[in-house]
C-alpha cells in the first residue's frame, strides 16, 4: 500500500522540513514496537525525541488499521487531565456518565492503533497510570512515548535517543557526508542561504560547529539559520566563546544541557532588543497563537508598530514556526524548549503576572464574542476558532483560579463556553472548571455567578447527575431572587425546567420553560431563547402536546434560518422529524432528519448526529428495512459511547427506540440483527453518517438491479472490484481505510442480492455493455 494510503486515519502532522539520519534508531524503535506494546524514547531536551517518534509513527502507519494518533502533553500541567488530553486528541466526546479512562478503554478495546504520547516528563506518574490501564484493557493497542525519563512500568522498552553522529577531530579532511549532524547543518544552511554547501574549504569549520553543539538537532538548526548574517567561521568563534563561560558557571547541569542553553542564549543575544522582548512575552501563549493576539497581549511602546516585522524576524531566526489552521488563517507557535526559555526570562523580568492577565483578558474577550455571535452564519467558524485556541483558553481559566477577583472573570469565560461545550460533548470539562471557579470566587451575588450556576445545573443534568442539577438550580435560584433581575430569574427557571425534563416531569418542565421563554423574549437573548424553546419542545412532546412542540421547533427554525445558524437549526429539524414520523409521514420525516444530519456534519455536532441517525433507524423499521435499521442502531450505539446517550438526557425517547429495535429483531432474527448491528458499531462517524444519508432501504432481490441502485462511492468501489482489486488495494486507490472499503463491498453485495465479488464484476460488465449499446 502506498505510504499515503492511510494519511486520513490519525492526526500526525505533515513534516515541514526533511528528516535527516536516524536510520539505526528508526529500525530499533520499529523492532521494539514489534516485541513490546510500550516503547519510550528518552533523552535530553533538544535531542530530537519528538521528531524521531513522529517519523517512526508515520513509517509504521500501514501496520495499524485504525490509525496513528499523536497526543502532545507539553502544554498540559494538570495531572488529573491526562485522560482528557488523550480523548481530545482522538476527537472523542466525553461520555455523560463515564470517566475519560473508561471512554478510552472503549475506544481502544478491539482496535489496532498506535498512540504517540509526546513530552511526558512532567506528568510521568499520571501518564504511567493511564498507560498501564489502557495496555491491560486493550490488547491491540501499542504506545510510543517520549519523555526525559522512562515511565517505569512493566513491559516498557526504553530507547535513549543519542545526539546525531558528529565527526571526530581526526575525521576532518575526508568525506563528511555520512555524519548526520553535518548533513543536518548542510540541509538547514542551504534553506537559510540557497546555494550553501559543505566543501573542502569549510568542512573543517562545519565539523567543529557540529562537535561544539554535541550533535543536538535543535542547536544545529538554530546555528545553521545564522548563516543569513554570519559566516561559518564567525558562528564557530561565537560558540566557542560562549561555551566556555556557561560551562564554568553551572557544574551541576549535564554538559549537553549546558550546550543547548548556550545555543539558545547565543541566539537570544543576536536578537534586537525588540525581538528579545517579543520572544520573552510570547512565552505566555500555550499551543500557538495568531497575530491579533500578539498585538493585544505583547505590545508596548518598545514594539508598538513593529509587531509584524518583529514576528517575521523571529520566524526567520527559527524562534517561531508559522502554521496554517484548518480555516487557512496563519498561526504561530514556539518549540517547547524555546517557550520554556522565554517563560524563565519573563518571570525574572517581573512582567509575568501582567502578561498573564493580558492573556486572560484577550481570551475572555474572544470567548464572549463567540457567545454573542453564536446565532449567526459565523457559528461554524467560531467553533473552529475555539477548537484552535483550546489550550490558551484552558491556560486563561487556570490563571483565574489564582484569586477571587480573577475567578469572577473565570466564571464569565466558563459560562460563555456553554454552547461550545455542548456541541463538543464536553460537559464534564465544563463542570470541573465551574466547580473550581465557584469555590475560589467569594460568593457575592452577581450576574456572572448566577449564569455560572445555571450552566452548571444544566451540564450536571446532561452528565446524568440529577441531584447535582437540582442543587445548583436551587443555589442559583436563591441568588437570582436576591439579585432581582428578570434575566437571572429566567435563567434559573430554564435550569429548573431542564432538571424536570431529565427527571421525567414534563408538566413541571413545560411550566418553567414557558416562564424562562417569556423572560428571554423580553431581554432579547437569542441563544437562551432558543434553549428554552428547545426544552419546551421536548417537554411538550413528552407531555403529548405535539402542536406546542412543533410551534417551538418552527420558531427555532425561523430564528436560525434567517441568521444562517447551523447547530440549533439541525436540532429543530431532528425534533420536527420525530413529530412527522409519529404522524406516519415517513417521507417528510426522512427529508427533515437528513437535513438535520447534514447540518450536524458541517459543525461536527455528534450529539445531534446521534439523534438524527437513530430517527433514521426508526424510519427504516417503519418502512420494512430491518437490516438497515440494525446497522444504523449499531452506529448510533458507537456514537453514544463517546458523546453520551440521548436517552440519558431525554429519557422519554427510550421507549420508541426499544420497541422498534424489538420489531427489527423479530423481522430478521437475532443473529442477522446482531451481524448488522456489529457492522454499524464498527463504523467511523463519517462513514456512519454517509451510510445514513445514502442508503435508501433494503435490497430488492426480486428485480434485476438497476444501474442507479448504488451510491457514487459504491459505484467507484464496484468498478475497482470488477478490475480485480482487493479491499486493501481499493482502500489505497480511494485513500480510505480497509475497513471502510470492506463495508462498501458488503453494501454492494447486499443491495444487488449477490454473494460473491465475481457477481459484482459480471454485473459491472453488463452495465457497461448496456450503456455502450
Amino acid at each position: 500500500m502506498p505510504s499515503g494510503a492511510k494519511a486520513n486515519i490519525g492526526n500526525l502532522p505533515h513534516e515541514l522540513t526533511s528528516f535527516v539520519g536516524r536510520r539505526r534508531e528508526i529500525a530499533e524503535v520499529r523492532r521494539l514496537l514489534s516485541v513490546s506494546r510500550l516503547v519510550t524514547l528518552t533523552g535530553i531536551g533538544g535531542v530530537g525525541k519528538t521528531r524521531l517518534a513522529l517519523r517512526v509513527a508515520a513509517d509504521s502507519g500501514r501496520a495499524f488499521d485504525e490509525g496513528v494518533w499523536l497526543v502532545g502533553l507539553a502544554e498540559l500541567h494538570d495531572p488529573d487531565r491526562v485522560g482528557d488530553a488523550v480523548s481530545s486528541a482522538l476527537h472523542l466526546r466525553e461520555g455523560w456518565d463515564a470517566a475519560p479512562e473508561t471512554l478510552l478503554e472503549g475506544e481502544f478495546t478491539t482496535r489496532n492503533q498506535l498512540l504517540v504520547l509526546d513530552n511526558c516528563e512532567h506528568l510521568v506518574e499520571p501518564v504511567a497510570d493511564l498507560t498501564l490501564t489502557l495496555l491491560r484493557a486493550c490488547p491491540e493497542l501499542r504506545i510510543l512515548a517520549t519523555s526525559r525519563e522512562p515511565l517505569g512500568i512493566g513491559g516498557e522498552a526504553v530507547l535513549r535517543v543519542p545526539p546525531l553522529t558528529t565527526p571526530e577531530t581526526t575525521a576532518v579532511g575526508g568525506g563528511l557526508g555520512h555524519y548526520e549532524a553535518v548533513n543536518l547543518f548542510a540541509e538547514r544552511a542551504a534553506m537559510a542561504v540557497p546555494g550553501f554547501a559543505v566543501t573542502e574549504h569549510n568542512q573543517d569549520v562545519v565539523a567543529a560547529i557540529c562537535r561544539r553543539l554535541d550533535g543536538l538537532p535543535l542547536a544545529i538548526e538554530l546555528a545553521a539559520v545564522r548563516l543569513r548574517v554570519m559566516s561559518v567561521e564567525q558562528i564557530l568563534q561565537r560558540l566557542t566563546d560562549r561555551f566556555g563561560v556557561l560551562t564554568s558557571g553551572s557544574r551541576g547541569v549535564p554538559a549537553r544541557q549546558q550546550t543547548l542553553q548556550c545555543c539558545i542564549d547565543w541566539s537570544h543575544e543576536l536578537c534586537t532588543p525588540a525581538e528579545r522582548t517579543m520572544w520573552g512575552r510570547l512565552g505566555v501563549f500555550s499551543g500557538g497563537f495568531k497575530l491579533d493576539a500578539v498585538e493585544a497581549v505583547c505590545t508596548d511602546p518598545l514594539v508598538a508598530g513593529q509587531v509584524v516585522d518583529v514576528v517575521g524576524s523571529l520566524i526567520d531566526k527559527s524562534i517561531l514556526i508559522r502554521e496554517a489552521d484548518c480555516a487557512g488563517a496563519v498561526r504561530y507557535r514556539m518549540l517547547e524548549t524555546l517557550r520554556d526559555y522565554a517563560t524563565e526570562r519573563l518571570q525574572v523580568s517581573g512582567d509575568f503576572g501582567t502578561l498573564l492577565r493580558r492573556h486572560r483578558n484577550w481570551f475572555e474577550h474572544l470567548v464572549l464574542r463567540a457567545e454573542s455571535d453564536w446565532i449567526s452564519s459565523r457559528q461554524i467558524a467560531w467553533i473552529g476558532c475555539l477548537d484552535a485556541e483550546e489550550q490558551n483558553i484552558r491556560a486563561a481559566l487556570q490563571f483565574c483560579l489564582t484569586g477571587p477577583e480573577e475567578a469572577d472573570v473565570g466564571l464569565r469565560i466558563a459560562a460563555a463556553l456553554y454552547p461550545y461545550w455542548r456541541v463538543r460533548g464536553r460537559a464534564p470539562e465544563g463542570i470541573r472548571w465551574l466547580v473550581q471557579l465557584l469555590a475560589v470566587q467569594d460568593g457575592t451575588p452577581s450576574m456572572g455567578r448566577i449564569k455560572a450556576l445555571h450552566v452548571l445545573s444544566v451540564l450536571s443534568g446532561l452528565h446524568g447527575d440529577p441531584e447535582a442539577s437540582a442543587f445548583y438550580a436551587a443555589r442559583g435560584g436563591a441568588l437570582a431572587a436576591q439579585f432581582g433581575d428578570r434575566t437571572t430569574n429566567a435563567l434559573m427557571a430554564e435550569a429548573v425546567g431542564h432538571h424536570a425534563l431529565i427527571t421525567r416531569d414534563p408538566v413541571t418542565a413545560c411550566k418553567h420553560f414557558e416562564s424562562s421563554l417569556a423572560g428571554f423574549r423580553t431581554d432579547g437573548n437569542l441563544l437562551y431563547r432558543i434553549w428554552s424553546l428547545f426544552g419546551l419542545a421536548l417537554a411538550s412532546h413528552a407531555d403529548g402536546n405535539w402542536i406546542r412542540s412543533q410551534e417551538c421547533h418552527h420558531e427555532i427554525l425561523t430564528i436560525t434560518e434567517s441568521r444562517g445558524e447551523s447547530i440549533y437549526r439541525g436540532w429543530a429539524l431532528w425534533g420536527l422529524a420525530m413529530c412527522a414520523r409519529e404522524r406516519g409521514e415517513h417521507s417528510r420525516a426522512t427529508e427533515l432528519v437528513t437535513q438535520g444530519l447534514r447540518l450536524a456534519l458541517s459543525g461536527d455536532d455528534r450529539t445531534s448526529a446521534t439523534g438524527c441517525i437513530d430517527v433514521l433507524s426508526w424510519i427504516a423499521v417503519d418502512e420494512g428495512a430491518p437490516e438497515r435499521a440494525a446497522r444504523l442502531m449499531g452506529s448510533t450505539e458507537a456514537l453514544t459511547q463517546t458523546v453520551g446517550s440521548p436517552y440519558t438526557i431525554y429519557p422519554n425517547l427510550r421507549l420508541p427506540h426499544d420497541r422498534l429495535e424489538q420489531k427489527a429483531r423479530s423481522a430478521i432474527g437475532d443473529r442477522t440483527f446482531e451481524t448488522e448491528f456489529r457492522r454499524g458499531l464498527g463504523m467511523r462517524f463519517e462513514d456512519a453518517a454517509n451510510y445514513a444519508l445514502d442508503a435508501k432501504g433494503p435490497p430488492n432481490t426480486s428485480e434485476e438491479p438497476g444501474p442507479t441502485i448504488l451510491t457514487r462511492r459504491e459505484q467507484q468501489v464496484a468498478e475497482l472490484v470488477a478490475e480485480g482489486l482487493t479491499n486493501k488495494a481499493i482502500a489505497a486507490k480511494l485513500v480510505i481505510s480497509q475497513r471502510t472499503a470492506q463495508g462498501h463491498v458488503e453494501n454492494i453485495l447486499s443491495k444487488l442480492g449477490f454473494t460473491c465479488r465475481a457477481q459484482i464484476a459480471a454485473w459491472m460488465v453488463e452495465q457497461t455493455q448496456g450503456q455502450q449499446s
